[in-house]
């Protein structure tokens, strides 16, 4: 029997209704409809992928959790016991770097045990102001140490010069006091998703070099740029561009700086651990206390 039968998949037993017969060429076309129209509705209803949280990574459950070094041990996995490398306290200055996963600091604590510096972070991306960042800026200078500000910076989010405009009006100025120390901009694997957050080598670097521009626009002083050398050769493509004009710190969990990434012949900043007392994050100053005064005064 030839497909095209009315009599074919019940058609008998619609001779026998008193129901008109629907046009052999209608019926294909409103399956048809009515398929298209079911796989809309579901993917409408349907939740958006994981990635989605890459492309708008300030609409991350996380977001604002992220500070300097969280993403190193899941990317690069080296991470040691605390033990202050073995280095001339004439030639190195001690300080640390806090977020609000520290809450209130014993700041007192610190200077005690020889820490003079500190960097507390102020901003992330343009929606994010640390809550602590008070207790943190004002504590670390009430106590009698230089400090200063960092910004967590998220590419895929809003433009460099954007994300520079909202530091530099939350927290992330700079003034010739003596006591505060030039904005840092934090770059590192994103946490939220893609390491290099979906960007070119060319993009990154100039994402990068509109950040710095405008945060010296608005400041005068050059932002220090904190990152590790894998990231920086795996984003950037080991640019060599920044080297001459911003000041380097270097997070690497070891007994030594390692190898710094193009551009730069030495670190003025280390994060060397992230297991430190009072405060997990430690650094140094890549010279003596006058020079850091001197980075300060600008």
């Amino acid at each position: 029997m030839p497909l095209t039968d009315p009599g074919a998949h019940g058609g008998s037993a619609r001779r026998r209704s008193s129901s008109p017969i629907p046009h052999p060429t209608r019926t294909p076309l409103l399956s048809l409809a009515v398929a298209l129209g079911v796989a809309l509705a579901l993917l409408l209803a349907a939740p958006g992928p994981a990635a989605a949280h890459d492309e708008d990574p300030q609409a991350h459950p996380d977001f604002g959790s992220a500070s300097m070094g969280s993403t190193l041990l899941a990317h690069e996995g080296d991470q040691q016991t605390f033990a202050p490398p073995e280095v001339s306290p004439t030639a190195t200055v001690e300080g640390v770097d806090v977020s609000s996963h520290q809450g209130d600091v014993d700041w007192s604590t610190l200077w005690d045990s020889g820490v003079r510096f500190a960097y507390v972070k102020a901003t992330e991306g343009t929606g994010y102001r640390n809550p602590y960042f008070g207790q943190q800026y004002d504590g670390s200078h009430d106590v009698g140490m230089i400090r200063g500000a960092y910004h967590f910076a998220l590419p895929n989010a809003s433009g460099g010069a954007d994300q520079a405009e909202y530091f530099a009006s939350n927290g992330g100025g700079w003034s010739a006091d003596g006591k505060t120390l030039p904005g840092v901009l934090d770059i590192e694997y994103n946490p939220y998703g893609s390491a290099c957050y979906g960007l070119s080598h060319s993009a990154m670097v100039d994402w990068i070099r509109d950040f710095s521009d405008t945060y010296r626009s608005h400041t005068g002083r050059d932002v220090v740029i904190y990152t590790t050398t894998d990231w920086w050769k795996q984003c950037t493509g080991d640019h060599a561009g920044f080297g001459a004009t911003n000041p380097l710190w270097i997070a690497r969990y070891a007994s030594t700086p390692g190898t710094l990434p193009a551009g730069w012949d030495f670190h003025t900043f280390w994060q060397y651990t992230s297991t430190g007392p009072t405060v997990g994050d430690h650094n140094q100053f890549n010279g003596s206390m006058d020079r850091l005064q001197a980075l300060a005064d600008g």
